[in-house]
């Protein structure tokens, strides 16, 4: 029996003790007995101990190691251990020496030996080795949120309990995580949550804003101290991410408060500092992220709020703890310009770090560019820790996905593109945690069936710069392991490989949004491949999220009028992901005789990989048609009885590709329960609901009745009739119903909106064109330079349920208020008036044009508080007002659109 003894300083820190007992256990493993002591060796005194001997310490606080090093006989041969970095060294006098650069980097290189032990089936000689991490932040999100309101609680406000979130409370489950973060050597786990210190902590000052029973408290406070001291000992730190500025329910209406305030009160500011520090003073181990954007006005009160509330609270709760390592306090780049909050704050707090969405909420490319790409530079630059958040993954669900050559390049983009240092991974099914969609009993958990999406980015973040063929060679054995051989390995790599490059090259060609409003697997309407303006694209998606290229209608015309291409184009993308996808169906083919284990999740991924195909062949087909759809537009130039052959081979390629969704759509209802993990309002894309058009299966009557409408309207065209929808469009246009309001802010007037009429207070700005729906009703005006400089509140009472006649500046300049978007702000549609009414429906003397939006309002008195920069509001009509949207200029809803041509 072979003995060894492992020392380790005393009163060593978790973190350290944990790593020798993973050394203990690799050590016991392959037949060693092993004597672990807390002693403190010298330099000239380890050698009286008999036999083989470890040494795991820190080397900024060992005094073994420091004296080794003195003396020349613990050199380096790598970059001496900083942080988390580590060195193993074989020395004399039979010492194997753990040198770490910090605690956790003791952990790591603890790690490293045990893994080298169980590979070798014995202890190491000659060893010399030294690695450390290039990302300095690694770790997964998960949320504490849900996807259904809880009315009168609003977005994102779910107190913490064990009827909403029972896997918050399962243990076992944590271990599992945690263990398999560590193997992954992460060192933070993100917790999203709109405000969580109702459930965590309690106030003298504020008892009403405890959101829990008494019970569900110490239940939460015995839990979360459980969940940091586990994440603790594997050199993890738990970070709490919450919005700003949201406040309790009960704590809300004690105060007669909204739930969601726009910008700071002494009462709100004073209730934050006191739970912040509470907070840090109850749960050392607790780092925060702070989104400063969607409800807060972060544009104008953003610095003040982050500088005189949040540090300050953070402050006081540090100065009544005792930590070895000040938290890190994250600042997410969302919906706010981020770098004078940076400027005020980093003084006041060095260890603040920066983050900000990778490719919006999707992944689209490994080279961002564009505007995005100078956000993270900026950030990055800041010399703090910039993390990239890989966010949501809308166009991949609800597939598995595991390329790990596409997620080793995003990396490297991440650090070399991007100037990033740390890494925030989504998992694949956000909002359903901890669970996959699958539809299988008992329900398959994201941590095991995306075990391979988890370790690749990982791996990446530690290290992006590894060989690409020792990297094969690596995947191709952990498959192996995982399905009984190596050719069933190298095969389900490749289709891996192939099937994750579908979903990226599709969106950033033909998508609305890299964000959360479009679920891409579920296909798009006709009308938004060739008519994508009507349904309220968003830009960066092309102009930073892609590689540079075409898009549909560009393509067309400059194939009609023969020019150049540039970039990327439709047909290219088709392509090449006609070629993946077969590429991963013949490789699921090829493993198929060579699996020997793990056969039920093989045939899972090999419907993936089939509903990918499947996928992809129908885009292909459906793309085609509107090629030749928007051909036919620019060839005939508004006679629409001329080549109707283009139309009529649109017909058969929307009839070809609605095939190959019925096959998706029969796949999918015998694997998965739904295609997305957020079923809300918030997705638009390719029909409005997810909760009711969340499964192929409820899409496909949408896309049959598409191709019935096309198929009528060619009939028609062909027998020389005019379809009656081109008449519908002709239809007179009436006058918005107006009812009755009061105006209860001093600083503004009520005038009648109509030509010549002036829009605001101050100068001589007026009306030159107005939409005929607009004509007649009641604006309000109020002082442009006040909106433009801070922000104008205008409060008002309305008697019954109305809609608010919203006007927005079509211009990106500071000047103007913008319109929220869902890319951004999760509640940008709670009011409705997510997309205008009227574009362009309004046109001033000089200025930009305006486009209407409608927010609905309930009975009351209400404050329209909607930020810094100019607006108009421009009428109040009645809530059952039925309104036609239109472009006034008719140019994304007229006749030349020929949306006509699939619709009723």
């Amino acid at each position: 029996m072979r003995a060894i003894t492992v020392a380790l300083a005393p009163d060593a820190a978790p973190r350290v003790a944990y790593g020798v007992r993973k050394l203990r256990e690799a050590l016991e493993t392959c037949g060693y007995t092993v004597h672990v002591e807390e002693v403190a060796w010298t330099w000239d005194g380890y050698r009286e101990v008999p036999g083989t001997k470890i040494y795991a310490g820190n080397r900024k606080e060992s005094p073994l190691l420091q004296e080794l090093e003195t003396r020349d006989v613990l050199l380096y041969h790598t970059p001496a251990p900083e942080e988390e970095g580590f060195y193993l060294a074989s020395l004399p006098g039979g010492l194997t020496a753990v040198s770490g650069g910090s605690d956790s980097g003791v952990l790591y290189g603890c790690l490293e030996l045990a893994r080298r032990i169980f590979a070798a089936g014995r202890l190491p000689d000659d060893l010399a080795y030294g690695d450390a991490p290039q990302m300095k932040l690694r770790g997964p999100a998960i949320g504490l949120q849900k996807t259904t309101v809880e009315p009168p609680r609003l977005t994102y406000e779910y107190p913490v309990t064990p009827g909403r979130f029972p896997w918050f409370y399962d243990r076992g489950l944590w271990t599992d995580f945690l263990d398999m973060m560590l193997e992954e050597r992460c060192n933070v786990v993100y917790l999203w949550s709109g405000h969580p210190f109702s459930s965590f902590v309690k106030l003298d000052d504020y008892p009403e804003a405890l959101e829990v029973t008494e019970e569900e408290f110490l239940l939460n406070t015995e839990t979360f101290r459980w969940i940091t001291e586990e994440a603790d000992r594997r050199g993890i730190w738990v970070v709490l991410k919450f919005y700003n500025i949201h406040i309790p329910l009960p704590f809300a209406e004690k105060h007669g408060l909204k739930q969601h305030q726009p910008k700071p009160l002494p009462l709100t500011a004073d209730y934050y500092r006191k739970s912040i520090a509470a907070f840090v003073s109850t749960y050392p181990n607790v780092g925060l992220m702070v989104c400063l954007g969607e409800a807060l006005q972060g544009q104008i009160y953003g610095v003040e709020w982050f500088t005189e509330t949040i540090l300050a609270g953070l402050l006081d709760g540090l100065a009544r703890s005792q930590v070895k390592e000040k938290p890190p306090i994250i600042l997410r780049s969302h919906a706010i310009e981020p770098m004078k909050v940076i400027e005020a704050a980093l003084p006041l707090y060095p260890r603040l770090f920066t983050e900000a969405k990778y490719n919006g909420e999707s992944l689209t490319t490994f080279t961002p560019r564009g505007k995005w790409q100078e956000t993270h530079n900026k950030l990055g630059s800041l010399g703090s820790i910039h993390i990239v958040n890989v966010h949501i993954l809308a166009n991949l669900e609800p597939f598995r996905f595991g390329a790990p050559a596409f997620i080793q390049r995003c990396m490297q983009a991440a650090r070399y593109r991007l100037g990033s240092n740390g890494l925030h991974l989504y998992p694949l099914f956000f909002w359903d945690w901890p669970y996959s969609p699958d539809k299988v009993q008992p329900r398959l958990r994201q941590l095991d069936r995306d075990w391979i999406w988890f370790a690749a980015w990982f791996r990446y973040a530690w290290n992006a710069d590894r060989d690409p063929e020792a990297e094969r060679a690596y995947w191709s054995g952990q498959l192996a392991k995982r399905y009984g051989s190596r050719e069933a390995g190298e095969a389900l790599l490749d289709a891996y490989e192939a099937s994750g490059a579908c979903a990226p090259k599709l969106l950033r060609r033909f998508g609305i949004t890299e964000g959360n409003r479009q679920t891409m697997s579920l296909g798009m309407t006709m009308s938004q491949l060739t008519n994508p303006e009507r349904h309220m694209p968003w830009p960066d998606l092309w102009e930073s999220q892609s590689p540079q290229g075409e898009r549909l209608e560009a393509y067309v015309q400059r194939e009609v009028r023969g020019e150049p291409h540039l970039g990327e184009t439709p047909p290219e993308i088709l392509e090449a992901c006609l070629r993946h996808a077969e590429e991963a169906a013949d490789a699921i083919e090829r493993a198929r005789r060579h699996v020997n284990d793990s056969r039920e999740e093989f045939e899972r991924l090999a419907d993936d990989v089939a509903a990918i195909r499947l996928m992809v062949r129908s885009y292909a087909c459906k793309v085609r048609a509107a090629i030749r759809v928007l051909t036919y537009k620019h060839t005939v130039q508004g006679d629409y009885f001329q080549r109707l052959d283009l139309l009529e081979s649109a017909a058969e390629l929307l009839e070809e590709s609605l095939g190959y969704y019925r096959e998706l759509a029969q796949l999918t209802a015998r694997t998965y329960s739904f295609a997305n993990s957020m079923q809300t309002p918030q997705r638009k894309v390719p029909v409005r609901g997810g909760l009711e058009y969340g499964h192929w299966q409820a899409c496909l009557p949408v896309y049959e009745a598409e191709l019935e409408h096309l198929r009528q309207h060619i009939g028609e065209l062909t027998r020389g009739d005019l379809p009656q929808a081109l008449h519908s469009l002709e239809e007179a246009i009436t006058a918005y119903r107006e009812v009755p309001f009061t105006l209860l802010t001093k600083d503004a007037e009520v005038y009648r909106v109509t030509k010549e009429a002036c829009v605001f207070t101050d100068g001589d700005i007026h009306i030159v064109g107005c939409a005929e729906e607009l004509d007649g009703l009641t604006g309000i005006r109020f002082s442009q330079m006040a909106a433009g400089r801070e922000g104008v509140a205008v409060e008002l009472e309305l008697p019954q349920p109305s809609k608010v006649l919203i006007g927005y500046f079509n211009s990106k300049d500071e000047q103007w208020l913008q319109v929220p978007s869902l890319e951004e702000n999760t509640h940008a549609d709670d009011q409705g008036g997510y997309a205008p009414v009227l574009r362009k429906g309004l046109r001033l003397y000089a200025y930009p044009s305006v486009n209407v939006h409608a927010f609905r309002f309930g009975a009351g008195r209400h404050t329209i508080d909607l930020g810094r920069g100019a607006y108009l509001i421009l009428g109040v009509i009645a809530e059952d007002q039925v309104l036609r949207a239109r472009d006034v200029e008719h140019k994304n809803n007229g006749v030349d659109t020929l949306d006509w041509l699939y619709e009723a």
